[in-house]
């Protein structure tokens, strides 16, 4: 009989707008070792190819070699399961359909598996995280762009085209503000980063109104949070119509899917009671009836990055091994 060799790890990578992060990951989920370089300084998607590759080869050359790698897992924006592409990402530097799952097989020579980021995130959830037991779940990342996957009897579900779970473009404002994906009143336009600002600017212009947002020169919700929590009523209430507006549209997801909870991840769901009580307030008055006051509201227990590279692991070991340099 020959002897079957069994390789015990794989390399979950995570790619956001604006880093991307590599990590060898053990059979039982422990973070081996990790890197990342800036996403935005690679617009030319064959360069970022050749530097995730020479990353990846060279973290695992310096801890236990190539050959204990068994598959890669790509989390990233606007990524196909099913065909292993990027198709069109709005905040990615790279336009069009891009083969990044093949381009990076063909580079490093493992087998890759390529996924959108919020299907992965729900992995992480799922296996490492507050979804772990749980079969019938949403997973909604709020960040730079909006995003989602549930979980139906254990299992994520993609659609026929790899797209389900696509909450950010959906329309919430008839003839609204107008979206990167090209369509007018998207959530992600009010309910992610970019939409949070620009409410916040809004509200400033139409009023006189003192606030501690005034005074800083470039806004972000994290700055926008720290006014609400000292007090200023113009922040809170930058984050209460956010919330009404997030929870109007996960009463509508809800009333489709039946979830038991939704889990929120991403850097806007630290805002927590700023955001979410308004939100479930609002998703409270709209849902079905029949699963009023049952579904969970809750925020991810894993740190961000952590979880992004874990949930890609998992995806890696979904994959059949195969390598051109074995």
């Amino acid at each position: 009989m020959d002897n079957v060799v069994i390789k015990k790890r794989v390399v979950g990578v995570d790619v956001s707008v604006e880093r991307t992060t590599y990590a060898i990951v053990d059979i039982r989920g422990n973070i081996i070792a990790h890197d990342s370089f800036n996403t935005l300084d690679f617009p030319d998607v064959n360069i970022f190819i050749e530097q995730l590759s020479e990353g990846i080869i060279g973290l695992a050359e310096n801890n236990g070699g190539y050959e204990t790698i068994r598959s890669v897992g790509i989390s990233v924006p606007s990524g196909n399961q099913l065909t292993g592409c990027v198709e069109n990402a709005p905040n990615l530097p790279w336009k069009g359909v891009v083969p990044l799952a093949a381009m990076l097989r063909d580079r490093s020579g493992l087998a890759v598996a390529l996924a959108n980021d919020a299907h992965v995130i729900a992995l992480g959830e799922n296996v490492f995280g507050s979804a772990h037991g749980m079969e019938d779940f949403i997973v909604v990342s709020l960040g730079h762009g909006i995003g989602s996957c549930f979980f139906s009897r254990g299992y994520d579900y993609l659609g026929e085209f790899g797209f389900s779970g696509e909450i950010g473009h959906t329309c919430v404002v008839d003839h609204g503000r107008h979206c990167e994906c090209g369509l007018d009143g998207c959530m992600e336009t009010y309910c992610a980063a970019k939409g949070i600002i620009r409410t916040a600017k809004e509200m400033m212009a139409e009023s006189d109104e003192p606030s501690l947002m005034r005074s800083y020169e470039r806004l972000t919700p994290k700055i926008i949070c720290q006014c609400c929590d000292k007090g200023d009523k113009m922040a809170i209430e930058v984050f209460r119509r956010t919330g009404k507006m997030l929870g109007l549209a996960l009463a509508n997801y809800a009333s489709v899917i039946d979830p038991e909870a939704f889990i929120f991840t991403g850097g806007i769901s630290k805002a927590g009671h700023w955001l979410l009580e308004p939100a479930e307030e609002e998703f409270e008055k709209h849902v079905y009836y029949n699963i009023r006051g049952k579904v969970k509201f809750l925020v991810s227990m894993l740190d961000d990055r952590e979880r992004d590279v874990l949930g890609a692991s998992v995806l890696a070991w979904e994959i059949k091994e195969y390598s051109l340099f074995k």
